[in-house]
């Protein structure tokens, strides 16, 4: 009798599994395969192979690529975190553990990305090194923006239960002040976040903390969303608090959801800029920031910009600046375009100074200048429904301020169920001027209102 036997082979792959390639792995990285046990149920026929949303393997069915973890907040792993992303590219998974933390010392380039997981369960952490930043970084000249890396490609996945730290202090405490929009300002601060020619991206779970400036900025994205995200810049020094950390930016983006999320920053929640479309965001808490802003958009000389078709629902703003808010530029040397087919829908507005804004004259024009040289951005068919809670006071009775150029068209504006009150009296006021058709709701011009 002859015995036949069938062996299995399952192969893991470690860092010393290769010999011929072990010189090519950075010291205390690994690459390992799927469990032996999804490998082994692979070979049955009635396994089910589970796909994500862009129909790629899910996490237990990738390889994983793990780096060692920073000594301290000058060991510096860029280059292994660059060879990580190489390894699991097409179809792998980086993960980066709970408990450790990973320092970036150096500018990346990760436009090469195309279906790639990477797990963040530790803290990955810039270093503070203002010198090196400000010589070595991706610049983009809208707003004259920086970043510490960029990110893009095709269908990829960034999630975890970690951190992604700006070391923003440093850089708050360095910059005096001059804000980006500063004609004479040449303290640029890196972005925390940026994508660019990325298409199918997801981030969800992470906490973006203590960006030097925008916390994250999409250009030329297409399918972006972020999902149950918590963002704050918070500096331990009163006398230089965190300008600019917008929570949301966009330029040249299809496709923008930011749901399930919490911002706590000084300057603008969530503001998609120019030619930004199909915009959705629900379950959206700020605090402490410029509001939910379409814009600004029309800033620069003979370009055209538009914001089109966005969705804003279930949004909780406290202790803010402005709250439902459009905005464009004016001024001698501006551009054009239009706003349209925005609605704000159950939004929740404490102790807030100006709730609901359209504001025409945007940054630091005078009403001469504005008047001589008013906006070229359209603003159609937007809608305020729900609207509810207080107004800080800042403006008198004043609890929504709309106010469109004369140079421009304002149609399809409309106002339902407003029921937003003001600590120095009543009635609330709706201001409204140059505004084209019944907005649903008693307005008053602005000669004639209390704020």
């Amino acid at each position: 009798m002859k015995l036949y036997f069938l062996f299995i082979v399952v192969p893991l792959v470690g860092a010393s599994a290769n010999a011929a390639e072990n010189h090519l792995v950075p010291a205390g990285a690994s690459i390992d395969s799927p469990q032996s046990s999804h490998l082994l149920s692979r070979l049955s026929s009635l396994h089910q192979k589970f796909k994500d949303n862009w129909g790629n393997a899910v996490e237990q069915d990738r390889h994983t690529v793990t780096i060692r973890a920073s000594k301290n907040d000058t060991d510096d792993i860029s280059d292994d975190l660059l060879w990580a992303l190489k390894k699991a590219n097409q179809g792998g998974l980086v993960h980066l553990k709970k408990g450790k933390k990973y320092i970036i010392g150096r500018k990346l380039d990760l436009t090469f990305l195309k279906d790639v997981y990477v797990r963040i369960d530790g803290e990955l952490k810039f270093t503070n090194d203002i010198k090196y930043w400000q010589a070595n970084n991706f610049y983009y000249a809208f707003q004259k923006s920086i970043t510490f890396w960029v990110w893009g490609g095709k269908d990829i996945k960034i999630y975890g239960s970690g951190v992604i730290n700006g070391n923003g202090q440093a850089w708050w405490d360095g910059f005096s002040g001059a804000e980006i929009l500063d004609p004479n300002n040449k303290f640029y601060r890196p972005i925390l976040f940026l994508t660019d020619n990325a298409t199918n991206i997801e981030i969800s779970g992470l906490h973006l903390k203590d960006s030097p400036c925008w916390t994250t900025f999409m250009v030329r994205t297409k399918n972006v969303v972020f999902d149950n995200i918590y963002i704050d810049a918070v500096s331990k020094n009163a006398s230089s608090l965190p300008k600019n950390t917008d929570g949301f930016d966009s330029l040249n983006v299809d496709g923008l959801t930011v749901t399930n999320t919490r911002v706590n920053v000084g300057d603008d929640c969530f503001s998609p800029k120019p030619n930004t479309t199909n915009i959705f965001v629900k379950n959206l808490w700020c605090n402490g920031t410029h509001g939910v802003s379409m814009g600004s958009i029309g800033q620069y000389p003979g370009v055209k910009d538009y914001i089109s078709n966005a969705w804003i629902e279930n949004v909780t703003l406290l202790n803010g600046q402005n709250g439902a808010r459009l905005k464009a530029w004016a001024g001698p040397d501006v551009g054009y375009g239009y706003i349209d087919n925005i609605t704000f829908k159950d939004i929740h507005i404490e102790n807030t100074d100006a709730p609901i804004v359209l504001d025409q004259c945007y940054f630091n024009i005078n009403k001469t200048a504005c008047a001589a040289y008013p906006s070229k951005v359209n603003i159609t068919n937007v809608n305020f429904l729900n609207i509810y809670g207080s107004s800080s006071g800042k403006k008198g009775n004043v609890v929504a301020d709309l106010i469109c150029s004369p140079g421009a068209t304002c149609s399809g504006i409309h106002l339902e169920d407003i029921q937003i009150t003001s600590p120095s009296g009543s009635p609330s006021q709706i201001v409204c001027d140059n505004i084209q058709g019944d907005i649903g709701v008693e307005c008053l011009p602005v000669n004639k209102a209390d704020g």
